[in-house]
């Protein structure tokens, strides 16, 4: 029985939530939808969305907790949102956002240009610091990752870009000995 499968999503007030041909479709401020994974069936009734299986299988149990988590996810992002920040570290390196269009000086002969999908917003300030936001959890984490993948920090000096909250353990440097 999947524990985050059966508890019920809450719709806030100023949320629209419709069911149709297999999609879920989540409206706020801005607009989300999503295919209804197989196994599973979801109901809108009185402000609340409850997803139920189709039958007692270990993976229509999977497919139930993975929908709920889903469109609870899809709720938070267009009632709140989604934010990762990162920040960039190392000398010379630095951050523009033009557009939309995000150009990177990461230390390479040449710099990096990233192209910014649409409904993601980035903001950088003080060069070094750059937020990733946007209503879909998955797309701003994804565009994090693929910012953080242009340079991660490395192990000695700690250069690089990396998530705000994230730990870089450093490793000692050579020794000199005779």
């Amino acid at each position: 029985m999947s524990r985050i499968g059966n508890i019920p999503v809450q719709i806030p007030s100023g949320v629209k939530v419709q069911v149709a041909n297999g999609t879920v479709t989540v409206e706020g401020k801005a607009k989300l939808e999503m295919q209804i994974p197989p196994r599973v069936s979801v109901n809108v009734n009185d402000n609340v969305v409850t997803i139920a299986r189709n039958d007692e299988s270990r993976e229509s149990n999977a497919m139930q907790g993975l929908a709920r988590s889903l469109v609870n996810n899809m709720v938070i992002g267009v009632t709140e949102g989604f934010k990762k920040d990162l920040t960039i570290i190392g000398v010379g390196y630095r951050a523009q956002i033009q557009g939309q269009k995000l150009n990177l000086s990461l230390g390479y002969s040449h710099p990096v240009e990233y192209d910014v999908p649409a409904g993601v917003k980035v903001t950088v300030t003080d060069n070094t610091k750059l937020s990733v936001e946007g209503a879909d959890k998955q797309l701003v984490g994804e565009v994090a990752a693929t910012i953080r993948r242009y340079r991660k920090p490395e192990p000695y000096k700690g250069k690089g870009v990396r998530y705000a909250d994230e730990r870089v353990v450093l490793k000692e440097g050579k020794k000199v000995g005779k």
